[in-house]
């Protein structure tokens, strides 16, 4: 498997359906972590619902409209990047994240966001990267801050998360900021 190096022993990587068990060993090990903010920690109970899950988003990556990355640390998976909006007829895309807490606080999100924007806006040609988020998740606000992104408003019950209506933040980030920032 091709992986790119972050630091502190993480490599970043495509997270693929064969990954499924790894996969779902994170999710089950984190999901009290990830389930007030991470929509697949409802869905992603099992080897089965893994690789379905990974499939799904294995698929959209082949019609290049979604891309999805593991953040592996000693080997083991920890986390991941995926732009699951990935809109290049707009040239337009969205970018989320997810990561284990024993993960936190080593800048392993920052790093690999930084290096998957520079694909975005350098290789793929990209002039707009969002960042959509919970107001209440402040990791993930201070991911969005450390990115230089811009917070452009929240849209007030946007999605269904766990049962309940959730507000949405959104951040964006623009190839010209991009290019400046880094």
């Amino acid at each position: 498997m091709l992986r790119h190096p972050l630091h502190d022993g993480a490599e970043l990587g495509q997270l693929e359906p064969w990954h499924a068990e790894q996969f779902a060993a994170a999710v089950s090990h984190a999901r009290e972590h990830l389930a007030p903010w991470i929509p697949f920690a409802h869905s992603v109970t099992d080897v089965a619902s893994a690789r379905e899950h990974l499939r799904r988003l294995a698929v959209r990556h082949a019609e290049d409209s979604c891309h999805n990355y593991g953040i592996w640390q000693r080997g083991k998976l920890v986390g991941g990047v995926v732009f699951p909006a990935f809109d290049t007829a707009t040239r337009t895309c969205e970018l989320g994240v997810w990561l284990v807490p024993e993960a936190q606080g080593r800048g392993l999100v920052t790093a690999a966001c930084r290096y998957v924007l520079d694909w975005a806006f350098d290789e793929r040609g990209m002039v707009r990267v969002e960042w959509r988020t919970d107001p209440r998740n402040e990791s993930s606000r201070a991911v969005a801050r450390r990115l230089g992104m811009t917070h452009e408003g929240t849209m007030r019950s946007a999605y269904v998360l766990g049962g309940a209506r959730q507000d949405s933040e959104v951040w964006s980030v623009l190839a010209e900021e991009w290019a400046a920032h880094r």
